[in-house]
């Protein structure tokens, strides 16, 4: 790997360890532009990448309790089901229409955190009953399958989508949300990649490489989470939402246009 290349999976690493998502955002230009593979194989290995990296992360959050089990668990199986079939979708859809689609979905998701809320209650609330807690689930689930048909036509792990849907619709606390996104991106991704088994070829020996780079530089930026508050966390990723759809605009747009 080239000293560009070596610090594209630091960097992949440290914004999945970080924010629980966009490391494909990162990893699909490093393998497409500086080690020179083809689109589908930037995207196929990205996904085997992010997958291997969000798995150790997530192990690491959960270890520190940052991981609702049971939301991930609809959440990831819904996802995974989503993700497979926009995997196979996705070789039949332009790739302006991606783009420009998942852009303007990040933008909503940003506006969305960036959003103030209403203050909470000063009474304690009783805990919802089963009923609303499995309505909620069904939100949960549904909101599964759309993120995770969106994660596989694009070709990334879809967290940045992840993070403010567990946020808006399970209540969780910012840091136990990017937990949760970790293995719910871990499940899509090997399903996005299984999708795209047969069809691409794929350099094993250089996904291994940049993996061992994204996995270390993962764990110390989940280190680097725990330190930062959960309100300045969430203003960043709201942020870090907006840049990079506005990136990817940027990309599709003029690179249609010329």
């Amino acid at each position: 790997m080239t000293p560009v290349a070596l610090f594209a999976g630091v960097a992949t690493g440290l914004v999945l360890g970080i924010f629980g998502s966009g490391g494909s955002i990162i990893a699909v230009p490093a393998l497409l532009y500086l080690l020179h593979l083809g689109p589908k194989e930037a995207i196929a290995m990205s996904l085997g990448i992010v997958a291997v990296t969000a798995t150790i992360s997530a192990i690491d959050h959960w270890r520190h309790g940052n991981v609702n089990v049971r939301v991930s668990a609809v959440f990831g199986l819904f996802g995974v089901i989503g993700t497979y079939g926009g995997a196979r979708l996705g070789v039949l859809t332009p790739a302006t229409v991606q783009l420009v689609l998942f852009a303007l979905v990040m933008y909503a998701a940003a506006w969305k955190m960036l959003s103030k809320q209403k203050a909470a209650p000063s009474v304690i609330e009783p805990p919802p009953d089963e009923a609303i807690f499995g309505r909620r689930m069904l939100h949960i689930a549904g909101h599964g399958i759309v993120v995770g048909l969106l994660t596989g036509l694009v070709g990334v792990g879809g967290g940045f989508l992840i993070v403010p849907a567990l946020v808006i619709l399970s209540g969780i606390a910012i840091r136990q949300a990017i937990g949760t996104s970790l293995a719910i991106v871990a499940a899509k991704s090997y399903a996005g990649f299984a999708g795209y088994l047969g069809a691409v070829p794929i350099d094993y020996a250089l996904m291994g490489s940049f993996t061992a780079v994204t996995v270390i530089s993962s764990l110390i930026g989940t280190r680097l989470a725990r330190r930062v508050r959960g309100d300045l966390l969430k203003r960043g990723f709201a942020w870090f939402l907006v840049i990079v759809a506005s990136y990817i605009l940027f990309k599709s747009v003029l690179g249609s246009a010329s």
